[in-house]
């Protein structure tokens, strides 16, 4: 079979695979679409995400959906053989104290697919078929597309970002980065009721994507004298990934106000006016990965057709860099999806 496979900075390649058995516990998924995250990018571009660096091939992905095949020796066959399912990336241990403390998106020794955090790095989920733990399957809503379920991991990720703001509901929500995750999280704070959700950007086209998520305003971050600046917001989210947005977030948030850093940020250190914090007791707090918000997601995109907006190219596996290239261009993409159904 065909996958997906990074081999280090810049050396992306379509590799024949073996096909793989399920084991004990395990599903055999045909995967149908997987949508190029930022930090597949990254390890494209950079050879790594933050502080986690490529130290062997690894097949990306972890945002897929797809088909059951067949399972392996005790596993739970929850779903029939050709049900259409969509792939929780995350396995915690169970067992540290994050997880029993509820906090399993944190867990100190999860396994998420297409990651370099550990040694062996986990594969991923870029390949003609996957085996997973069973438990990772989840069923889709009725006439929810595999399509658009593609978009369930990154509206997850904005879903716990949202929820870790706080109540947002009839306030004023402020979201400096408008690429892929940036627009979920515009959704996500919508739908968790706020009133008025503003976007920053530098680029158009991606305010663009911002509006269709439903933005109420938005602005371009490079024009500081913008009418369009909010004078305050309740809460920020910082999805941008650099300094300069969590800078922007700090400055804007109301005295005792929350801001959300969910853009994985450069390796080392950042610079942030950190006075602000004491001055205006402005709460800063972390948001990474989810948990239980992927039942969520899928919810919420069976509810809303207009997810599909932000999807802007459906590429077959075998243009697999071609896929990549557009993803990275944010002058013309949102969310770009690999299309593994002939392979």
């Amino acid at each position: 079979m065909l996958g997906c496979v990074i081999h280090g900075q810049g050396d992306l390649r379509v590799d024949e695979l073996p096909a793989p058995s399920p084991g004990p516990g395990e599903a055999l998924v045909a995967v149908r679409y997987g949508g190029v995250c930022g930090s597949d990018l990254h390890y494209w571009r950079h050879g790594g995400v933050g502080d986690f660096r490529l130290r062997e091939p690894m097949v990306l992905g972890h945002e897929i959906v797809g088909t059951v095949l067949a399972y392996g020796a005790g596993a739970d066959a929850a779903f029939a053989p050709g049900a259409a399912v969509a792939v929780h990336p995350a396995t915690p241990c169970g067992v540290c104290p994050e997880c029993t403390a509820g906090r399993r998106n944190v867990c100190r020794d999860t396994r998420y697919l297409g990651s370099a955090a550990r040694t062996p790095h986990v594969q991923g989920g870029f390949a003609a078929q996957v085996a997973v733990p069973a438990a990772q399957l989840r069923s889709l809503p009725p006439d929810l597309p595999l399509r658009r379920a593609a978009l369930a991991e990154p509206l997850s990720v904005a879903l716990h970002a949202v929820r870790r703001a706080g109540d947002v509901r009839g306030k004023h929500v402020l979201v400096t980065g408008a690429g892929p995750i940036g627009c979920l999280v515009v959704a996500a704070a919508k739908a968790a009721g706020a009133a008025h959700v503003t976007a920053t950007d530098l680029l158009p086209r991606a305010l663009e994507y911002a509006v269709a998520a439903g933005a109420d305003s938005t602005v371009r971050a490079d024009e500081p004298a913008s009418a369009a600046w909010p004078p305050e917001v309740d809460a920020a989210v910082e999805a941008s990934g650099v300094a300069a947005g969590l800078d922007t977030c700090l400055r804007l948030v109301r005295r005792g106000g929350v801001v959300v850093q969910l853009g994985m940020l450069p390796p080392g250190r950042s610079d942030f006016p950190g006075n602000l914090l004491v001055s205006r007791e402005i709460d800063l707090r972390g948001a990474f990965r989810f948990d239980e918000e992927f039942d969520d997601a899928l919810t919420l995109l069976a509810r809303e057709p207009r997810f599909d907006d932000l999807i802007s190219a459906t590429i077959p596996l075998t243009e697999a860099t071609s896929a990549f290239t557009l993803a990275a261009d944010r002058t013309e993409s949102c969310k770009v999806l690999l299309d593994f159904s002939p392979f």
